[in-house]
């Protein structure tokens, strides 16, 4: 992912409008609130070649991660006021729009509209996939799913847990009204359970990910996962991030 690093001061008015509480039951009886925006209309199966993964028991049913939907994404003229924004270089819209989403749960960043558009081609191919989120001695393994403009992810164990009733820790918005024109795409990501996931390993999350699509030779990995699941290999992710095989 890149990220433009040049940081100006803060001259861009941001019209942010209060936070919607989210307020869930606890996680054993958590599901998806029917008002929630699903991804597509259509959610395809997962195929039939996921043999090895499903022998481990990493998922229920074969519509596979079909009940993930993100929160109802804000528009981004409820986040910032775009007309004041067009007149802003890349450098500082993007300084500024990570400015903003500073503090506890929101996440702020951006990319260039060359590697949106690769990002799109690829999970329209590779929707499915897992990152070990190193912790401490040990590391969590969080599933990952891209369906553009957005990224859910969740942790492992409480999708093989709960199926597609499991709900996401964290969720990645992309906006791309200044990608014509600046040639950038704005990032907006919540982390929906703090108590789960930290707002830098959320960043780290959403950073390797990206890497992990963008990336020719972690791709692979990505594509092998949803295409030759059978030859999948976790030890080889975790060799791809430098992660001591447990």
């Amino acid at each position: 992912m890149q990220r433009v690093p040049s940081r100006f001061s803060r001259t861009l008015a941001f019209s942010v409008l209060s936070t919607t509480v989210i307020q869930l039951r606890t996680l054993t009886t958590r599901s998806v609130s029917p008002t929630l925006q699903t991804l597509h209309q259509q959610e395809p199966t997962i195929p039939s070649h996921f043999l090895k993964w499903c022998s481990l028991g990493f998922f229920r049913t074969s519509r596979f991660a079909t009940g993930f939907t993100p929160l109802q994404p804000k528009p981004l003229d409820s986040i910032m006021d775009i007309e004041r924004a067009k007149g802003k270089s890349p450098e500082d819209l993007a300084s500024i729009w990570a400015d903003c989403h500073l503090g506890r749960g929101h996440i702020g960043a951006s990319m260039t509209a060359k590697l949106y558009h690769l990002l799109v081609q690829r999970a329209a191919d590779c929707r499915y996939f897992v990152i070990p989120l190193w912790r401490g001695s040990g590391y969590s393994t969080m599933f990952a799913q891209v369906q553009m403009p957005h990224m859910l992810f969740t942790g492992l164990e409480d999708y093989k847990a709960r199926g597609t009733q499991a709900a996401p820790y964290f969720t990645v918005s992309f906006y791309t009204e200044f990608a014509e024109a600046k040639d950038l795409v704005l990032i907006r990501g919540d982390v929906i359970f703090t108590s789960k996931l930290s707002d830098e390993e959320a960043t780290w999350l959403l950073e390797t990910a990206q890497s992990f699509y963008l990336n020719d030779v972690r791709y692979k990995l990505v594509e092998r996962f949803n295409k030759e699941t059978r030859d999948f290999e976790f030890k080889d992710v975790l060799r791809a991030l430098d992660m001591p095989i447990l």
